[in-house]
């Protein structure tokens, strides 16, 4: 399987590359500098030719059409997309000390990202059963949990689970098979989730790469679930 997964380089989006490249497939790792480095760059050297480094900024929409085109030169397609990269900023922060250009960059990075990545990348998913499209949301995207708090974060993930069930309309009125799922990873220990988290990265990116293989049973209703492939509450 032909994986792409966007800000690979640390937190979810590594552990996800590991559990990817330990099941055979092969993945195209997006990360902002074409350069990898560290862990990634080790996985690399243990992994040889499953791995593929690829400059991919989703706030720069000519690194994903490039990007698409490269993989479209070479005769390639892609089972599954995988749409990780994402920031927390403003976490705490009041409505009245909110950062206006901490809300714009969230977008730019939560929403609009996986939108531009889908755009460019989505045609290159075959047209069976096989494709997926996971986009990496939160339950802080919940309508019915709203807790007033995390503006930035909660809102653009609520918009990115939007975006996933419009998708999934797409794919369906085109007659598309793919699977489309917004997925709530949990609360895990890394960078964003921070050291207190409950959640073993690790552990749920092997629960998320099951959903990614089918071997999870998902009812065809549920488009927003965790990372067990439970339905989250809208």
């Amino acid at each position: 399987m032909n994986i792409l997964i966007t800000g690979t380089n640390r937190g979810l989006g590594y552990e996800l590359t590991v559990q990817a490249v330990e099941r055979g497939h092969k993945v195209i790792a997006g990360v902002r500098s074409s350069r990898p480095e560290g862990q990634l760059l080790e996985l690399m050297g243990r992994y040889p030719g499953q791995i593929e480094v690829v400059e991919l900024d989703v706030t720069k929409e000519d690194t994903i059409a490039r990007l698409a085109e490269n993989i479209k030169a070479q005769g390639q397609v892609l089972e599954a997309i995988i749409n990780n990269a994402g920031v927390l900023l403003g976490r705490g922060v009041p409505l009245e000390d909110l950062s206006m250009d901490d809300v714009v960059r969230t977008f730019q990075i939560n929403l609009f990202g996986p939108i531009m990545v889908a755009k460019h990348l989505l045609p290159l998913v075959p047209k069976n059963n096989s494709g997926v499209v996971i986009n990496i949301s939160s339950e802080a995207g919940s309508l019915t949990n709203a807790y007033g708090g995390d503006y930035p974060y909660a809102i653009s993930k609520t918009a990115l689970n939007m975006f996933s069930k419009q998708l999934r309309a797409l794919v369906k009125k085109q007659g598309i098979g793919t699977r489309v799922f917004a997925l709530h990873p949990g609360w895990i220990r890394t960078d964003m989730g921070g050291d207190k988290a409950p959640g073993d990265p690790r552990e749920n990116a092997r629960n998320i790469m099951d959903i990614v293989e089918s071997k999870t049973e998902i009812p065809a209703e549920h488009f927003f679930i965790n990372f067990k492939g439970e339905p989250m509450p809208i």
